[in-house]
């Protein structure tokens, strides 16, 4: 058991306390497996009826996974995949519990915090929540079954996955990735349909025409998100952009497995290393991606990311 996951039970309440608040908690895989191993137990305990998770400190529920240190296996040849492997069956555990968990995603929340805040039975956020999956940052796709979420929510749910957009619990409500606020005081969503300049310049399944119709669009959000999405990994965009297609018809169960699968391909022949040195580690934030424009990424290493999927019958 790890000492960064505290556990109790009171009055038939079993609680995970994510117990790493310097790096707002973000989870290394003796974390997740700490959690996994309290909930298996908590399964056979009938003096058990629910189970909370919550987070130490005042910054964040979760900042993600500690993506530095799978960068660093990833770069030493290491056995990187097991990490995803154990965090996407933690996701799933916790969607699929027989008893009820609720979570409560307070501050920061992104990347494999949402993964383990919003596939609960009663997911909270707060007013000082602030959400973003944010991986075409660091050159991967946004993971965690979360296109589970966003591949049903539209234009939005496309401009969070694909700029890495920040978000509130109001955006969070919308999107189905939270029920409640715990505080009765929740920010307007950031993002909402009614923002015309969203369902217009997202409407093509190609990233290419998307950028170029924010870039082109008058509105000035519009222009501006057109920015944030050149400064991502443009491999990452295009990935992203198809694996949110094919989400719209899977399960969870089937999203988690798409997660891993292109993982399997992304993260090591792309620039997931690249990314994490750029934004994690040298703080410079110039990476320098494998294509460096969303124009030239070649189709051809886009189909290949897919080709486990090439037996599908669509």
């Amino acid at each position: 058991m790890s000492e960064l996951i505290l556990t109790d039970v009171t009055d038939g309440i079993a609680r995970i306390t994510l117990n790493r608040p310097q790096v707002i908690n973000a989870l290394d895989e003796p974390m997740m497996l700490a959690m996994y191993t309290s909930l298996s137990a908590w399964v056979k305990d009938d003096d058990v009826t629910a189970v909370e998770i919550v987070a130490a400190g005042d910054r964040g529920f979760c900042a993600g996974a500690d993506v530095r240190t799978l960068a660093s296996v990833v770069r030493s040849g290491g056995p990187w995949l097991h990490f995803l492997e154990t965090e996407y069956a933690l996701d799933m555990m916790i969607a699929n519990y027989p008893k009820p968990i609720t979570t409560h995603m307070r501050g920061i929340t992104m990347g494999g915090g949402l993964g383990l805040g919003a596939h609960a039975d009663r997911r909270i956020v707060y007013s000082d929540t602030v959400m973003a999956m944010p991986e075409t940052k660091i050159g991967i796709i946004p993971d965690v079954g979360i296109m589970h979420q966003l591949s049903r929510a539209g234009a939005v749910g496309r401009h969070i996955a694909l700029t890495s957009a920040r978000f509130n619990g109001g955006d969070a409500l919308l999107l189905n990735l939270a029920d409640e606020s715990g505080d009765g005081v929740l920010e307007a969503p950031l993002f909402d349909p009614s923002q015309t300049w969203i369902e217009e310049c997202y409407a093509s399944d190609d990233a290419v025409e998307i950028v170029r119709a924010l870039e082109s669009h008058p509105d000035e959000r519009a222009r501006a998100a057109g920015a944030e999405l050149r400064a991502r990994s443009p491999f990452a965009v295009h990935v992203t952009l198809r694996a949110l297609i094919r989400a719209q018809r899977l399960n969870l169960g089937e999203v988690l497995d798409q997660d891993l699968r292109l993982a399997e391909t992304v993260i090591p022949n792309g620039d997931f290393v690249e990314g994490v040195r750029a934004l994690l580690d040298d703080k410079d934030n110039s990476p320098k991606w494998r294509w460096a424009t969303l124009e030239e990424v070649p189709m051809e290493a886009v189909d290949a990311a897919f080709a486990y999927r090439s037996s599908w019958k669509n």
